[in-house]
């Protein structure tokens, strides 16, 4: 319900952008409802045009308003006849005299009709952005979303915004300061002054908020009646007949004219109140460039790199001859595969690689204590929105360093063990070469991504009895919800072949050749699995213990190590069909 705080705009005269997240750069937006003419019309407008100066021209740019920099203002490049170019970044007060910067570019294409606005390429290109629909995003920081578009249903542009954290880096760098100038008009038509909301109003014209605001009030009739006048000339030494017509110059004997006159008097009924504010404001950047120009971040966070709790600065870990490792609960490694772009890579059993958006890999271990261990100086060169996430599971020394970790980094010798997630798709992959050699034929109907399933199934899934059951659900997903069932069935002698499930019928195949008391040992854990799957939608399920040890789960060990257990016996059953299937002769 409009009131008269609407019209006056009290909430939106007290909001300033350079407080606001988001900053427009350019922004056109109108909304109405009715006709303009006629009672029961209101509207809402707001235009916005922005343009940035360096320090020598701010003193004079203080003085440019909606005039100079409002939406009114446009960007085209010009060449001047003398050879003079002006390049369309480039604003212009006077011909040849440029003085400042747009940062959004107008672009009205007379063929199409559509009204584009362009985002600065040299923005875009300093801050590492990329397109994403309708927004531009950074994936050197999780993709967050850093400017954004709106476009109507016509295809042309009303928005163009961005967040003021990267806005105020970018200014920074280039020692700019953005120039805002925006109009807000916010009109209601009403029947009568005095039967409306509006009733205690009258015009006004008033500073407020480090802006103007006006209000007019008046009657339909005279914003819309009064007379009017036509007046129509034309040319009468024209014959359309003649094949290629000349007109002569223009003279009293071949002109002729007319015109017309008349009123709006009495025509439309009702009063219009409208309310106007202007403003223009500065947005400064605080000489900080951490993006761009790669200043030192003050805001970084410190690390526990003792056992009693000692902490040091990231810029002081920020150094490869550091000689410091630091400990993090395991959960952190789930949390940072959570987020686009990054990805897990096994180089032994217990270390690792991390791979960010920044670029960097972080070299990890885990050691007795199930935690994670990681050399300080990767983990202080990251980008700061990583250290924060890295600070966050930071936990003073415990179970010493990665025994393994410490072998690569340390003894330069890596240790010559296999992680048990490598293991698994390795072992997949073998059956699936292997049974298409030997039958022909495809064992899965499908192929996967796999490096989007490694991020799923690695022990750091497991933190919990509902994230192992989880992990079971996604092994079963990786092998036995993708096995061709049609091309099984063609190889099964089972009698009951048509009702049997892809993992029975991979068993009873195996089973032909290694008699079926071996084939359902094999197929234990596999069956264990697919229970613990089911418990995952039934987690009170009594049957949830009989498939733990039916998967080979030590109950007595850690969720993280269970988790491994459950990946390294899934993946062993796996290698055990193709070595059976395969072999010339039996394995005992």
């Amino acid at each position: 319900m409009k009131n008269s705080d609407w019209i006056l705009q009290v909430k939106e005269t007290r909001r300033t952008f350079g407080s606001s997240t988001w900053v427009p750069l350019r922004e056109l937006s109108n909304k109405e409802q009715g006709d303009v003419k006629n009672v029961g019309y209101d509207s809402e407008f707001f235009g916005c045009g922005s343009v940035a100066f360096p320090p020598e021209q701010k003193e004079r740019a203080d003085g440019f308003d909606w005039n100079q920099v409002g939406i009114s203002h446009t960007t085209r490049p010009y060449a001047y006849e003398n050879g003079y170019y002006s390049p369309i970044e480039q604003y212009e007060y006077n011909d040849k005299e440029p003085i400042g910067v747009n940062l959004v570019f107008e672009y009205n294409q007379p063929v199409t009709g559509i009204r584009e606005w362009i985002l600065s390429p040299d923005l875009v290109i300093a801050l590492g952005l990329i397109k994403d629909g309708n927004n531009w995003v950074r994936p050197a920081e999780n993709f967050i979303v850093v400017a954004r578009e709106t476009i109507n249903e016509n295809g042309d542009h009303t928005l163009i915004e961005i967040k003021q954290e990267f806005l105020i880096d970018y200014l920074a760098a280039r020692n700019l300061s953005l120039r805002l100038s925006y109009y807000r008009q916010r009109v209601a038509n009403v029947i009568s002054l005095k039967d409306s909301v509006y009733a205690d109003l009258t015009d006004k014209e008033e500073s407020r908020d480090g802006g103007r605001f006006e209000l007019l009030i008046r009657d339909l009739e005279d914003v819309f009646g009064g007379s009017w006048a036509a007046f129509r000339v034309w040319r009468t030494d024209i014959d359309e007949d003649e094949d290629a017509p000349v007109m002569g110059q223009e003279s009293d004997e071949n002109t002729d004219s007319e015109s017309s006159q008349g009123s709006h008097q009495g025509v439309y009924k009702g009063v219009r109140v409208e309310g106007e504010f202007w403003r223009d404001e500065w947005i400064e950047h605080q000489n900080i460039s951490v993006r761009v120009r790669g200043d030192k971040d003050q805001t970084l966070p410190q690390f526990i790199v003792k056992t009693d709790g000692t902490r040091m600065t990231s810029h002081s870990l920020n150094n490869e001859n550091i000689g410091r490792w630091l400990w993090f609960r395991s959960n952190v490694v789930s949390e940072l595969l959570s987020y686009q772009g990054f990805s897990l890579q096994w180089y032994t059993a217990e270390t690792g690689g991390i791979h960010s958006t920044s670029g960097c890999r972080i070299h990890f271990g885990i050691n007795s204590s199930d935690l994670i261990t990681v050399y300080a100086y990767d983990v202080a060169r990251l980008a700061p929105w990583e250290q924060h996430i890295w600070a966050a599971h930071n936990i003073a020394p415990e179970g010493k360093v990665s025994s393994e970790l410490l072998m690569s980094q340390v003894e330069a010798k890596p240790a010559s063990t296999h992680a048990v997630e490598e293991l698994l798709f390795i072992s997949m992959k073998l059956l699936e070469d292997g049974f298409r050699n030997e039958f022909n034929t495809d064992l899965f109907s499908h192929e996967i991504d796999e490096p989007e399933f490694k991020k799923q199934i690695s022990r750091f899934s497991s933190k919990d009895q509902t994230s192992l059951l989880r992990l079971a659900k996604e092994l079963i997903r990786i092998f036995s919800d993708r096995l061709n069932v049609s091309n099984l069935r063609q190889l099964s002698t089972h009698k009951n072949k048509k009702t049997l499930g892809s993992n029975k019928l991979l068993e009873d195949i195996l089973a032909q050749k290694v008699g079926v008391d071996r084939a359902r040992q094999i197929f234990g854990v596999i069956a264990g699995a697919y229970d613990m799957r089911l418990g995952d939608a039934h987690p009170t399920s009594s049957k949830i213990g009989d498939a733990l040890k039916l998967a080979k789960i030590d109950e007595d060990e850690s969720f993280l190590k269970q988790g491994e257990q459950l990946i390294c016996n899934f993946g062993e059953s796996i290698w055990w069909i193709g070595k059976l299937l395969f072999s010339q002769s039996e394995v005992k």
